[in-house]
């Protein structure tokens, strides 16, 4: 390969890289990759921001940072909880009502009686963005 060739290459792939970074920049979303979990967690929106704020103070203690999971409640951050399987409302009545145990063994999840359903729909936008961030998106649900 000569001087100019290497120096072409050089600039070419500098250019790439400027260029998927101002796309980035543009879209308003630079993932970044958290280490925990190892899940990609997207520069969130607003409403997800909100969601992310009540699910780190009635959530998270069981189902983890970033929708992770822990050793008392499952990750949903996880394609079981696509929309086609799980939807919207699954969430809503999750906190009203409790969960019977059924795709895991955590055992039951008790109702959240505190958590109004503002801060559950605020919460469910910050785990669906953190799903389609990770490539968990809608799926027919088929038995």
């Amino acid at each position: 390969m000569t001087r100019k060739s290497l120096t072409l290459a050089v600039v070419g792939l500098a250019a790439v890289a400027v260029a998927v970074f101002v796309a980035h920049s543009v879209a308003g979303r630079s993932p970044r990759t958290e280490a925990a979990g190892g899940i990609v967690v997207p520069d969130l929106s607003m409403r997800a921001r909100i969601g992310e704020a009540a699910y780190d103070s009635v959530c998270a203690e069981c189902h983890g940072a970033n929708a992770t999971g822990t050793d008392r409640g499952p990750p949903l951050v996880h394609p079981i909880y696509n929309p086609g399987h799980h939807a919207d409302e699954s969430f809503f009545r999750a906190a009203r009502f409790g969960v019977r145990a059924h795709h895991w063994r955590f055992g039951d999840m008790p109702a959240q009686p505190d958590v109004d359903e503002r801060k559950v729909a605020a919460i469910v936008v910050y785990v669906r963005e953190l799903q389609r961030a990770n490539g968990i998106v809608h799926q027919e649900h088929r038995m």
